[in-house]
């Protein structure tokens, strides 16, 4: 029996076939068949990375040119899931050239050379919400800046050509149109129907996009609110969808120090990226591209490394081999350099991230800790972390109107899965608690509840105490910029979760939050935030930093410890001091009839003694439980708003 010939594979297509197809792809291109890269998931999402993009360029541009910085937030609604978000600033401007290039063409920017800090580092966010309102909706941005009161404002409408990266601008024939700076200009921007508050110089960009505004955790609300804390110095006017105005005032009218820019530290530099440097440089010897390209690198430090590389101090750079680059760059990380300078870095301060936190966050007890600046592969950055305890719950400070907006909006399955994502440290037994009250049913959909049923959520969730059921609340920040969502992969939520907070008096499960009304702030500050991803949304692990972390956790646990341990005896004995005072009316009475004795002495004589017996009620007591010799003696910048115990 012969054996059967296989058949034999049609080719498909052949090297030259292929060959023809592969093309390049442009950035935008890219990002706009990818844009959950850029944080533009859904469109909840994409709502709020708009207004952050826009936030975050406004109050970097003020900075930098030395303003303090007002910004204007509008966000109005055009439709069935579509909005119209306006952002505007009292910034520098910005030239009419530069307009159509920054809006209108992905990875465009001046700061990611620079090693600074600084919000925006890669120079695609602005541009990106751009390209996705005109993906979604066909519309294009539209900015108006003006740099000068006696020049004329620019006024650009704006698309991205995700073809070729470019901007191509609809508006004026192609060159966009400029707006005199008198009466006539104000007609011609009545006319056309621009919105712009008159100032002598800023920026507004205006985007309309597929998007879904919602409010609770992960909302704009929730994004300007934690920018207020973090930027004390910021004057915020916010008018949202419906109409309702909210302005955060700066609480402070000093600008925070410029940052100073600096060279790239060689324990920062990988060695791909230092036989790049080598081979680019234009200086004539490799000591001096050492002691010219880096921070830190003295001409006596560059010697080291030539000779612990065995390679001549005076050799071109152009003529370095593969092999002498890496062993170049084997000296550099078994040397002892410097770290960088840290003044290409601004933190917030104890102070001034006090006074952001005690305005924002109800609490009785707040306090804060900033850490020595720190360097991890070769990146200056500073910890700071602030702690707000008490106050009242989220969900208390919800009307009954709002309650039943949030429930028609929301797009989460259960009530339980509501009450969880919606309000800021409200935990799971919480929720039960508040539904077990209630008396509705945990899986009920939030769309499918009765009015009658809206009204009793309602009641619970305003007169429940849910102190013992609530988690600790995290305000995650990285250069001031709040990070809102994937806190489960963020190094500072993992940090936290690893800590154990018992010691500090709050209750905490293995591998969980610590319960109770605490409100946690931590700021990242450094020239580059390593970001899991390009939509900037958590903190990658890095252990230099993760060790600076903990350590500034710690400083304010300690001072919350002995708070809440001073007001724990202190409550204790008064409880013991107020049963002697129930009863001693009573003994004095019984006193006097057996011996004569006056009744008032003799009952003032035994209240004096029961306030000697429980005198720790008055006393401010350490952690140790011992007086201190100075009240409230929690060291530098706390505030104790209230002692109610």
């Amino acid at each position: 029996m012969s054996e059967e010939t296989p058949a034999r594979n049609k080719r498909r297509s052949s090297a030259e076939d292929m060959a023809k197809s592969q093309k390049e792809i442009s950035v935008s291109e890219f990002f706009a068949k990818n844009r959950h890269l850029l944080g533009f998931d859904n469109p909840r999402k994409a709502l709020l990375t708009t207004v952050k993009e826009a936030v975050d360029n406004s109050l970097d541009a003020c900075e930098e040119a030395g303003i303090l910085p007002e910004i204007w937030v509008h966000i109005e609604s055009t439709g069935k899931d579509k909005y119209k978000a306006a952002i505007q600033d009292n910034g520098p401007g910005i030239v009419k050239k530069q307009i159509p290039l920054i809006f209108g063409k992905l990875l465009y920017g001046s700061k990611f050379h620079r090693l600074r800090m600084s919000r925006g580092q890669q120079g695609i966010g602005i541009s990106a919400a751009g390209m996705y309102g005109l993906l979604t909706t066909g519309k294009p941005v539209k900015v108006t800046s003006k740099i000068s009161p006696r020049k004329p404002i620019h006024y650009f409408e704006i698309k991205i050509d995700t073809k070729t990266n470019k901007p191509d601008i609809l508006n004026g024939k192609g060159e966009g149109e400029d707006i005199p700076p008198n009466d006539e200009g104000r007609k011609w921007i009545e006319k056309h129907e621009i919105e712009w508050v008159e100032v002598n110089h800023g920026t507004r960009v205006t985007i309309e996009l597929e998007a879904k505004y919602n409010r609770g955790r992960g909302s704009v609300d929730e994004y300007l609110e934690q920018t207020a804390i973090s930027n004390p110095h910021v004057t915020l006017h916010y008018k949202d969808p419906e109409g309702t105005e909210k302005l955060y005032e700066r609480v402070i009218n000093v600008l925070p120090p410029e940052p100073v820019e600096i060279k790239p530290h060689p324990y920062g530099v990988e060695l791909g990226r230092l036989a790049h440097m080598i081979h680019e440089t234009p200086q004539p010897t490799l000591g001096k591209f050492l002691t010219e390209s880096f921070s830190k690198v003295s001409p006596s430090i560059a010697k080291q490394l030539c000779a612990a590389a065995n390679i001549d101090y005076r050799k071109p750079p152009q003529k370095i081999h593969r092999d002498e680059a890496e062993k170049l760059y084997e000296a550099i990380q078994s040397a002892k350099i410097p770290s960088p300078s840290t003044d290409c870095i601004t933190p917030i301060s104890e102070e001034h991230l006090l006074k952001g936190l005690h305005k924002v966050v109800p609490g009785q007890f707040f306090a804060t800790a900033t850490r020595p600046p720190a360097v991890y592969r070769g990146n200056p950055f500073q910890i700071e972390v602030g702690l707000a305890f008490g106050g009242a719950p989220a969900s208390h400070k919800v009307s009954l109107e709002t309650l039943e907006e949030m429930l028609g909006e929301s797009d989460a399955r259960t009530l339980r899965q509501f009450l969880t994502s919606t309000f800021d440290g409200l935990g799971a037994d919480a929720a039960d608690k508040i539904i077990k009250n209630s008396r509705l049913r945990p899986r009920v959909s939030p769309k499918n509840i009765e009015p009658k049923e809206i009204v009793r959520l309602h009641e619970s969730l305003q007169t429940l105490n849910l102190s013992e059921g609530q988690t600790m609340n995290i305000y995650r920040y990285a250069n001031r910029v709040p990070l809102q969502f994937q806190p489960g992969a963020c190094l500072i939520t993992q940090t936290v979760m690893g800590m154990n907070w018992k010691p500090y008096a709050l209750n905490q499960s293995r591998g969980q939050l610590p319960r109770g009304p605490v409100t946690l702030i931590v700021h990242l500050a450094s020239v580059w935030v390593p970001f899991t991803s390009e939509s900037k949304e958590a903190i990658a692990s890095y252990p230099d930093i993760q060790k600076e972390l903990r350590l500034g956790l710690q400083a304010v646990g300690r001072k919350l410890g002995m708070y809440l341990k001073r007001r724990e005896r202190v409550k204790d004995e008064g409880e013991r001091r107020s049963v002697f005072l129930r009863y001693l009316g009573e003994v004095a009475t019984a006193l006097s009839s057996v011996n004569g004795s006056d009744r008032k002495e003799l009952y003032d004589v035994l209240v004096a003694a029961a306030k000697q017996k429980t005198a720790i009620a008055d006393v401010q007591l350490g952690e140790d439980g011992k007086p201190l010799e100075e009240p409230d003696d929690f060291g530098a910048n706390v505030i104790v708003v209230e002692e109610d115990v």
